[in-house]
């Protein structure tokens, strides 16, 4: 990678993936407070597929760079940031930007990556790490011994979810495809098969009283089945519309119609409790709370990565050149695990 030299992938519109285009220029400058990264790892997530159809809730007009999270090692340092930053490995959540060999930010939205981790192992569980863990922890602050139900279990969010789950003493169900099975099985998750039919009937038969958790990326007519499998006290946790991803229309309904509807089941006095889980929710109002909220719960994630709590395998390694492969490999759904973009 040249240091003088920024290649950047850019979204020009609503394009198939070989729409995507390839832009050069010079390294950006870092202004006060800021860093500049050189990027080592970027990754393909469901948000970029999103994105593309133009399908993401809040993403900005095009063009611009897709790429929701990276890391990679600080290049330089603006005016009132530490110079020993200079070097050290970081990651950063950014939602747009990341497709980038060279990204600007702010200091404080970075987190150092510990000693012991690649870059591609970190960035494994950046957004899909950070995700898991407010979800299962800050949300539905799951307990040694409740039972949860994870939806997409073999997924990217899915996956780590049901692993940090585990760790903390839960009985994990998660729902896959047969041929996922016997992964979740070694990671003693107990598997249904969401394609063979009814499965709020399967999750029954598994746990009577309901379940003590759900967490949803479906949406659609899955959210309400999810919020009958709770059992007294139980929580949903909706996060994504993946079952609209097709859909055409206003990309903001879905998620709109999922907001009504945890709002009005939270009306009801049973003592269960729905929420919607936006990992950007209070940045705009609470910047502060909200960086210090991240970099503890990605240093949580990454010790438990480094302890083996939870393993996120990566499915392929592509350079930030052919983003246009690594976006249509992902959204081909025959790969396991992480695609990572390299610079």
């Amino acid at each position: 990678m040249e240091t003088d030299r920024m290649v950047q992938v850019v979204l020009p519109g609503i394009v198939a993936p070989e729409g995507l285009e390839i832009r050069h220029g010079r390294v950006p400058q870092a202004g006060p407070g800021q860093i500049v990264i050189a990027m080592e790892a970027s990754g393909v997530s469901f948000a970029e597929q999103q994105m593309r159809r133009g399908r993401y809730y809040d993403q900005p007009p095009f063009p611009f760079v897709p790429g929701y999270d990276l890391v990679g090692r600080v290049l330089a340092t603006g005016e009132g940031v530490d110079a020993g930053l200079t070097g050290r490995r970081v990651a950063a959540l950014v939602k747009v930007g990341g497709w980038s060999s060279h990204v600007v930010l702010d200091a404080a939205d970075a987190v150092e990556v510990p000693e012991g981790l690649t870059a591609a192992e970190a960035e494994t569980v950046v957004v899909n790490g950070i995700t898991a863990w407010q979800m299962l922890h800050r949300r539905a602050r799951v307990q040694a011994g409740q039972t949860v139900l994870v939806h997409g279990a073999s997924g990217g969010v899915g996956s780590i979810l049901a692993q940090l789950a585990r760790a903390a003493g839960a009985t994990v169900i998660g729902t896959a495809s047969a041929r996922h099975h016997d992964a979740l099985r070694e990671l003693d998750v107990i598997p249904v098969d969401y394609r063979a039919g009814n499965v709020a009937a399967q999750v029954r038969e598994l746990a009577p009283g309901g379940v003590d958790a759900v967490f949803d990326h479906v949406g659609g007519r899955s959210v309400v089945d999810s919020w009958h499998l709770l059992g007294p006290g139980g929580s949903l946790v909706a996060y994504g519309s993946a079952s609209t991803r097709d859909d055409t229309g206003s990309k903001q309904w879905p998620v709109l119609k999922i907001l009504a509807r945890t709002w009005l089941w939270n009306t009801l006095p049973n003592g269960r409790s729905a929420s919607f889980y936006n990992i950007w929710a209070g940045r705009a109002l609470a910047k502060d709370r909200f960086r210090a909220r991240l970099d503890a719960d990605l240093t949580e994630v990454f010790a438990a990565l480094r302890r083996g709590d939870i393993t996120a395998p990566i499915a392929a390694r592509l350079p930030l050149t052919q983003a246009a492969e690594a976006l249509r490999l992902a959204e081909s759904g025959t790969v396991s695990g992480k695609i990572i973009l390299t610079a």
